[in-house]
């Protein structure tokens, strides 16, 4: 089973490398950043490495643009890409595993879950900060809460998958660890 503590292959500046060889479109790219910053933020709460957890997030849409849409190819395909640049395949296989599309099983470890979460979430809390004029400062888990009871609001971002890390911590808890994270690379981001 994997615990979290497998050997890192590369630093934060090589997979934001890695990602831009293949995602040009920046909000892409800052969806996968954002995705990376929820992930390391919420690692230590469930006994994950946070540099390897941020990877994971980073590298988890690698395929997007490569796939034209194709949501029977997308994670596969990712999971193709990081094997060739290297990647460990315990990262490959959570990048390939992570399009709840076609995964049939429940996901069980606290890395995938977390994943499921961070990937719909990040889109939350930025759409959060859009309302607020891009000032990722004045969102708080109280905007995030209320938001995400909102259908309209943000629809894309998938409230079942977030839910999933209900599991692991309380949602509150999970909001706080998220918009600290994505604060810490809000100019990144393109935030305040």
């Amino acid at each position: 089973m994997w615990a979290g503590r497998h050997r890192i292959i590369m630093d934060r500046t090589a997979a934001i490398c890695l990602l831009r060889q293949h995602v040009h479109e920046d909000s892409l790219v800052n969806h996968c950043l954002a995705t990376g910053a929820v992930m390391k933020a919420v690692a230590g709460t469930l006994g994950g490495d946070a540099a390897l957890w941020e990877e994971i997030g980073i590298l988890h849409d690698i395929d997007f643009e490569e796939i034209s849409g194709d949501m029977q190819r997308h994670g596969i395909a990712g999971a193709t890409i990081l094997r060739s640049a290297g990647v460990p395949d315990i990262i490959a296989g959570i990048v390939a595993g992570h399009n709840h599309l076609l995964h049939t099983v429940p996901y069980a470890l606290p890395v995938e879950i977390a994943l499921q979460a961070a990937d719909s979430a990040s889109g939350l809390v930025i759409a959060c900060a859009l309302v607020k004029g891009g000032n990722l400062s004045d969102v708080s888990v109280k905007t995030i809460t209320k938001k995400a009871k909102e259908k309209s609001f943000a629809a894309g971002c998938d409230r079942s998958r977030i839910a999933l890390v209900s599991s692991l911590m309380e949602l509150p808890l999970f909001y706080d660890h998220a918009l600290r994270g994505m604060m810490e690379i809000r100019f990144e981001l393109g935030l305040r």
